[in-house]
């Protein structure tokens, strides 16, 4: 059984862990050399808080014990050469106060660097994901699998074969400029993005949401805010992923049964989040460029949030902000969307004829939500025994449990009669 000491010492370790190992990378630029350093702090922590107590600061007594053990490292290992020079000229100067300081002032490029070497393009996209969420989530590889569904070996292989690609490139651990900053941007964007969409909407298993996947997306996304103010998509994610953590509650029934959109009870949406996400929308706009897709899509979540009732939803504006979305991002998935708001808004009709279009596009022959999508326009339309069959095949393709066990609900509560 855990000490009371134990939880407080792991609790802190996830909100430094990141800041820990963006400092260490600073001044060894190796980010396995710079984790097994944050590491060995946490053992001396986890050795001797519980008896000591936890200091004032732990962040500056975790940061001042890593830096003392890399120069150990480095005396043992003999390298006097120009890295031990430029690290140890600075040692003397490593005073609780100054780590302080750094901690308060400088961190957040420290964190930007480490964002954007955890989302390097040379790794795959999973490989991104497993090693954000371990260095930047504090995640241990163990609850990775469990949030992914894979096995703990994959995602701890995943890991540190990302780590070996970062040092044998010998990635820098400089945020880039420019066009580059732009392209990388988009990469880390895109990272965090996943995270919080398998957390809000787990693809597969027994859970239809994650909540730690989609806290700490969440989390990685205010820090990004904070350190690169002036990019209105940054906001927008972080708009989109407060709009959207707002409903959490409303989701899942007691028994954990999935309660679709217009069927959650409002009453039980954060107004906090609400509001965060709002606000965040509001810093996208305001800098005065066009909204990118993240934008877009909190500003149709904004819709929702907005609307009192399911009735008072304005479909209008929410098929036209997904057209808009169409051009800047255009896929199946989202005429797909914009198919469902143009049926609330003008007719279950019109809906069903951009859906039946739809029905040819390769990306979405295995995909459950045209199916159930039809479905639900069928039902409207009178015509329950197609809407039955459009259940029961998407019910066939849904991955996740509860999901699947909706769509058979809907479909059995269809009967065997129909037209």
């Amino acid at each position: 059984m855990r000490t009371a000491a134990a939880e407080r010492i792991d609790a802190i370790w996830r909100i430094e862990s990141a800041r820990l190992i963006a400092g260490l990378m600073r001044i060894v630029r190796d980010v396995c050399l710079a984790e097994d350093l944050a590491h060995d702090a946490l053992v001396a922590a986890l050795e001797r808080w519980p008896e000591s107590g936890i200091p004032d600061n732990p962040g500056a007594w975790l940061m001042t014990t890593a830096k003392r053990r890399a120069i150990d490292l480095l005396r043992r290992n003999k390298l006097r050469d120009q890295k031990y020079e430029e690290f140890g000229r600075g040692a003397e100067l490593y005073t609780v106060q100054d780590v302080e300081n750094a901690l308060d002032g400088g961190i957040g490029d420290d964190l930007l660097r480490l964002i954007f070497t955890t989302c390097h393009p040379s790794l795959s996209q999973e490989a991104r994901v497993a090693l954000t969420l371990r260095l930047l989530g504090g995640l241990t590889t163990e609850e990775i699998a469990q949030a992914y569904l894979v096995a703990e070996s994959t995602i701890a292989q995943r890991i540190v074969r990302a780590k070996r690609t970062l040092s044998a490139g010998k990635v820098s651990f400089e945020a880039p400029e420019g066009a580059e900053l732009a392209e990388r941007l988009s990469s880390v964007l895109e990272v965090i993005y996943l995270m919080f969409n398998e957390g809000y909407a787990a693809s597969s298993g027994s859970s239809w949401i994650r909540p730690l996947l989609c806290q700490e997306a969440l989390r990685l996304g205010r820090i990004l805010a904070e350190i690169v103010p002036g990019e209105p998509e940054v906001h927008g994610l972080v708009a989109l992923m407060e709009i959207q953590s707002s409903r959490f509650k409303a989701r899942v029934s007691g028994g954990g049964e999935l309660i679709l959109l217009m069927d959650q009870n409002r009453a039980l949406w954060d107004q906090l989040l609400i509001r965060r996400g709002l606000a965040a929308l509001g810093r996208a706009r305001g800098q005065g460029r066009p909204l990118g897709p993240y934008a877009l899509q909190a500003a149709i979540a904004a819709c929702h949030a907005e609307a009192r009732t399911a009735q008072e939803t304005d479909w209008a504006r929410i098929a036209a902000l997904y057209e808009a979305l169409s051009r800047v991002m255009p896929s199946p998935i989202v005429e797909l969307n914009r198919a469902v708001a143009i049926a609330m808004a003008f007719g279950p009709a019109f809906g069903l004829q951009l859906i039946d279009a739809l029905a040819a596009e390769p990306a979405l022959q295995d995909y459950h939500l045209l199916p159930s999508v039809r479905g639900n326009l069928l039902v409207k339309l009178g015509r329950t025994k197609e809407a039955r069959c459009e259940f029961e095949r998407a019910a066939s393709l849904a991955r996740n449990v509860p999901e699947r066990d909706l769509l058979l609900r809907r479909a059995a509560d269809l009967g065997t009669d129909g037209t």
